[in-house]
């Protein structure tokens, strides 16, 4: 469920989507930050579908050891049900490895090759773009939708990046701060969706 399919199942080529969201991340956990930045993208760039992409391991936490990836794809579809313009691509996952976005890119591009793609990214991030692998090409490939922190002043211009500022639901909550508060014994309800709660207490995650 939520898993993207080959385009070979998708029907005909007049209903492949035209703009493409791809949030990609560890999601660990998905946190309720995360869903109102993918609505406000979604929203605000009029896009036809959204796709969560949790990734396998990533080249810029190379000493960190997240939950086990099937949990956190189990998280994310969970949270995800029902809700019809979000899906799930575990792709990095079944790749292994460093998860680099300009492949998970490349392979979106010959499923949708009419397709413009948008990539989202955390306003903390847009300065590490240019270690990104390959990152020339990766900046004609995707526009980035910026996530802002907040009072963090807006980030636009950056050649040879095409960025695009999110305005909608700025939210001070990260998944780093979640895993503190449960390793010192502090309530996250509030702050991530029941099925991911409900998870990471049968799974004793992040303990």
């Amino acid at each position: 469920m939520n898993v993207l399919p080959a385009p070979s199942t998708m029907g005909p080529k007049a209903q492949q989507p035209k703009r493409v969201g791809l949030y990609g991340g560890s999601f660990d956990p998905l946190h309720l930050g995360h869903l109102l930045v993918a609505q406000a993208a979604f929203e605000e760039n009029q896009l036809d579908r959204l796709i969560f992409i949790p990734t396998a391991r990533s080249p810029f936490k190379p000493n960190s050891l997240p939950a086990p990836a099937p949990l956190r794809a189990s998280m994310l579809r969970r949270a995800l049900a029902g809700m019809r313009h979000f899906e799930v691509d575990t792709l990095e996952i079944e790749r292994g490895g460093i998860s680099y976005s300009i492949d998970t890119v490349r392979t979106y591009q010959q499923r949708y090759p009419d397709a413009q793609f948008f990539w989202l990214i955390g306003a903390d991030h847009v300065a590490q773009l240019s270690d990104w692998r390959e990152s020339d090409v990766l900046a004609q490939a995707v526009t980035f939708i910026v996530i802002p922190r907040p009072g963090q002043s807006e980030t636009t211009r950056l050649l040879p990046w095409k960025l695009v500022q999110l305005r909608g639901w700025p939210l001070k909550v990260s998944s780093s701060e979640i895993r503190t508060r449960i390793s010192q014994g502090l309530p996250i309800s509030h702050l991530v969706p029941p099925t991911v709660d409900e998870t990471i207490t049968l799974e004793k995650l992040y303990t």
